[in-house]
């Protein structure tokens, strides 16, 4: 069975996993839900991909044997980098509602090819921190768009437990090669009714990035409280058909 790494997205934490582990657990599997720097506060340095990307790649260094990635959200991007960072180590990669993006090419400009007019999803009602560094999510509009199909009490606890985002930590664009990234599992959990990331936008990222195993849920951005059993059978499902991918060059980065 596997270690299961679990990334969290933008503004959120290690907690958006809570009804996963379980599941994970009972399955054989580890799961293990980080807390990613760049969120809640930070000091007067930027946090880039590379930031975010090491500390995921240095806690899964501390593993033995399989290792599977899940990133929700913001997070596909970190998963997409640490798999290429260390592809001998990763036996594969999981997006749930998930920025699973081409090299080089960020949300933005993802949308923008579609046409899409922003802003998309959740940013039109972001507000600025005081040092204009981050951004926050009122509740309110986070219950609107991430949590919308989940129960009104775990929407608004969910949407009251978001904490302020470094922009730098959230505006990435991953950069992977074939050999790498390229050439290991993918699943992707598309959920349908995605008022943050649109399902036109995740549908174009299976287009630009084929190859992967989709999974397609009835729920909105967090398929973790609104479709909680299908995401986690998914996820488990998927995990245990994950070998360890073969090794890559020396050392695991």
């Amino acid at each position: 069975m596997s270690h299961v790494v679990l990334v969290h997205g933008a503004w959120a934490g290690s907690w958006v996993w809570d009804t996963v582990t379980g599941p994970l657990l009972a399955a054989g599997h580890t799961p293990h839900a980080l807390s990613l720097p760049g969120v809640g506060r930070w000091s007067d340095g930027d946090v880039t991909l590379d930031d975010v990307a090491g500390h995921v790649a240095e806690y899964v260094d501390g593993l033995e044997g399989t290792v599977v990635v899940v990133g929700h959200s913001g997070g596909g991007i970190v998963a997409t980098q640490v798999a290429e960072m260390m592809p001998d180590r990763v036996g594969g990669v999981a997006y749930v509602a998930g920025m699973m993006l081409p090299s080089g090419v960020d949300f933005g400009q993802l949308c923008d090819g579609l046409g899409l007019e922003p802003p998309v999803g959740i940013s039109k009602w972001l507000q600025a921190t005081a040092d204009g560094r981050g951004t926050v999510v009122p509740p309110e509009a986070a219950a609107a768009v991430f949590f919308h199909e989940a129960d009104a009490v775990d929407a608004i606890e969910a949407a009251r437990r978001l904490r302020p985002q470094l922009e730098t930590a959230r505006l990435m664009a991953p950069t992977w090669t074939a050999d790498r990234f390229g050439s290991l599992p993918r699943l992707y959990i598309e959920a349908i009714r995605d008022r943050s990331v649109p399902l036109v936008a995740q549908r174009e990222m299976q287009r630009l990035v084929p190859g992967a195993t989709v999974v397609s849920l009835d729920a909105d951005h967090a398929p973790q409280l609104s479709a909680r059993a299908e995401l986690a059978e998914a996820l488990v499902e998927w995990c245990s058909t994950v070998r360890r991918a073969p090794a890559v060059g020396v050392g695991s980065r």
